[in-house]
């Protein structure tokens, strides 16, 4: 099998890219990156010493991806991953890349008949409609409630019913475009496809920032004991998210590389789930048992732009069709993420901490 994953060097494609050579070590995989993200040059040696072959070029440049031969499979995994990005007063780039990237990749996959696996968000959510849900206080937490008048919300969170009307984020906007265009290009020059909304993704080996990557800055922080705010909602830490293990992802990955028929076609959720959320306040909780470290958090009363207050995703029509379902805990991604970074706290410091 020949596979070409864009966006490869980043923390989702590396780990794509590099547990599929493991595993299956006689398959052909090219990963493309530009290589804006700091820190994903740091897989350039991994993909070398792993005989997966890099090339360095942009999405957004058509005349780059001419430098990609014939393949079989294309991951699609480039995109400016920020909910902030284009909320500064232009979403020119986030629309470029995000948008405009996308069909050049579709475009490639039209014209060699090949494959797509096309890696989308929970943020095509509409923000209003999750905020405006009915939910409930807990000790450390919110949770959604189960009595809802809006059709796919429930306590077990988000599911794929949820209707998509109203305002989401330029960055949620552009990725729901890219569902859309996948369906074009499937319907009217026949490219398979797999189309998932992931939430939060983590695990060792991701450049934490505080909107991409928040699970590894959450550790750093307490790492090498440095300061965190509790942002929005009265300031208090209790917004939640799910937190789907980076290597859960790739299994889901490799079930639709191998099983196309049961995803072309349609769109999944796949995320950790109610039992794989968990609040900053509880995130706080985790990092200072496994580091020993109780860091000073501050809180900040107002809400930032897009944000949200529960983010959980209803797993339930990806399980009953498929079988997958997360398995690592939020407690085995944090201890990764520790792990990982005291074995290379050196490196790692400049970035992090």
């Amino acid at each position: 099998m020949r596979i070409v994953i864009t966006g490869g060097a980043g923390f989702v494609g590396s780990n794509i890219a590099l547990q599929l050579k493991n595993k299956y070590p006689d398959y052909d995989i090219t990963v493309f990156d530009n290589l804006k993200r700091r820190g994903s040059e740091f897989n350039l040696v991994d993909f070398m010493q792993n005989n997966i072959k890099f090339i360095h070029g942009d999405i957004r440049n058509p005349e780059d991806l001419e430098q990609i031969d014939e393949f079989d499979f294309m991951v699609e995994a480039s995109a400016e991953p920020s909910v902030m990005s284009g909320l500064d007063g232009s979403p020119a780039y986030v629309i470029n890349n995000n948008l405009t990237g996308a069909i050049n990749c579709f475009n490639l996959c039209a014209k060699y008949k090949a494959k797509l696996i096309f890696l989308s968000t929970s943020r095509v959510y509409p923000i209003s409609t999750i905020e405006n849900a009915n939910f409930i206080e807990e000790a450390t937490r919110f949770s959604f409630s189960d009595d809802q008048k809006t059709a796919g919300i429930s306590s077990k969170g988000i599911s794929e019913d949820l209707p998509l009307d109203d305002a989401r984020s330029f960055y949620g906007t552009t990725k729901l475009a890219g569902e859309l265009l996948v369906k074009e290009y499937r319907e009217f020059y026949g490219v398979q496809s797999a189309v998932t909304r992931f939430g939060v993704i983590a695990g060792p080996r991701q450049m934490g920032k505080t909107d991409q990557g928040v699970v590894t800055l959450w550790m750093a922080k307490h790492f090498w004991n440095k300061k965190l705010s509790y942002i929005g909602y009265g300031g208090t830490g209790k917004q939640v998210r799910d937190i789907l293990h980076v290597d859960d992802l790739v299994r889901l990955v490799d079930m639709q590389l191998h099983q196309i028929e049961k995803f072309d076609g349609k769109v999944f959720n796949a995320g950790g789930g109610l039992t794989g959320s968990a609040s900053l306040q509880e995130m706080s909780a985790i990092c200072a048992e496994i580091t020993g470290n109780t860091i000073e958090i501050s809180s900040v009363t107002e809400n930032r732009p897009a944000d949200l207050r529960i983010y959980i995703s209803d797993n339930t029509k990806l399980e009953q069709a498929t079988g997958w379902k997360p398995e690592k805990s939020v407690k085995d991604i944090f201890t990764e993420i520790y792990d990982w970074i005291k074995a290379n706290e050196a490196t790692l410091k400049p970035i992090l901490s």
